[in-house]
């Protein structure tokens, strides 16, 4: 097997006296859909936190191709090819959605950008459509180019999820994390987020971490899949044996709930 894409080792993070994350290791490979579960309060948008950079990790290392990244700041991670979406959308309201979209799209080559558009060269100009090209060409494959003119904060909630996806799409990727991308949908919304995931990791070929509370639809979804449980990893499989595994249904489910 190759390098994996991603490596968190003996990850871990302190608030005080709270451990939120404690010594959390696992793999992702290149091309897979990795899902993260667990009760409320188990660690998951913190861990998410740490593999970005939002948070700096108490204890462990956060490897990207082999190369530790522990240290360096989101925008930097940003750059190597991780984006993420959050669970509180984190969107440019007042804009519309196009431009949401080009200013994603602005931090590719961005030091060029800003010495050929002081300059307005011929380069800037072409630069400028490919960039208007591209940002349209994700509305499209996000099922949002009929509203671009419209205004962030105006959205269906299930179109401001759908421009965040584009939003962090407009990087260029290589993983895309997404948290709670379902959370707020109904059932249907949920099938197309589903199906629309899959057709995207195909189309950008993109590795994706996901964390997501309704579970069938992550069974569906991922490759293999970790749990947390009070910041502690108690589960890596495929989703057939995190089903069956007794600690998962006894820590995520109840003890005396059926498998999910």
């Amino acid at each position: 097997m190759s390098r994996p894409l991603l490596e968190v080792q003996e990850l871990s993070c302190c608030f005080g006296g709270l451990v939120a994350v404690n010594r959390v290791s696992f793999a992702v490979q290149t091309g897979e859909v990795f899902g993260l579960i667990g009760p409320n309060g188990a660690g998951k948008t913190t861990l998410f936190n740490l593999i970005s950079g939002l948070t700096p990790a108490s204890g462990g290392t956060v490897l990207w191709r082999g190369e530790a990244i522990t240290a360096l700041e989101p925008h930097r991670r940003n750059r190597l090819g991780l984006a993420r979406t959050f669970q509180n959308l984190r969107l440019f309201e007042g804009l519309s959605v196009l431009d949401n979209v080009l200013v994603a799209l602005q931090g590719r080559g961005h030091e060029r950008q800003l010495i050929s558009g002081l300059l307005n060269t011929a380069s800037h100009r072409r630069a400028e459509r490919e960039r208007l090209e591209t940002a349209w060409q994700l509305l499209q494959e996000l099922e949002l180019a009929g509203l671009a003119e419209r205004q962030a904060g105006t959205l269906a909630y299930g179109d401001r999820r759908r421009l965040e996806m584009a939003r962090a799409l407009a990087t260029n990727p290589a993983l895309l994390l997404l948290d709670e991308p379902a959370a707020g949908l109904n059932p249907a919304e949920k099938e197309q987020l589903c199906a629309l995931i899959q057709a995207l990791r195909q189309r950008h070929q993109l590795t994706v971490m996901i964390i997501e509370h309704h579970v069938p639809l992550l069974m569906r979804l991922c490759d293999r899949m970790a749990v947390l449980d009070f910041g502690v990893r108690i589960a890596l499989g495929t989703p057939d044996q995190v089903r069956c595994d007794p600690a998962v249904i006894e820590a995520y489910l109840g003890s005396g709930s059926k498998t999910p």
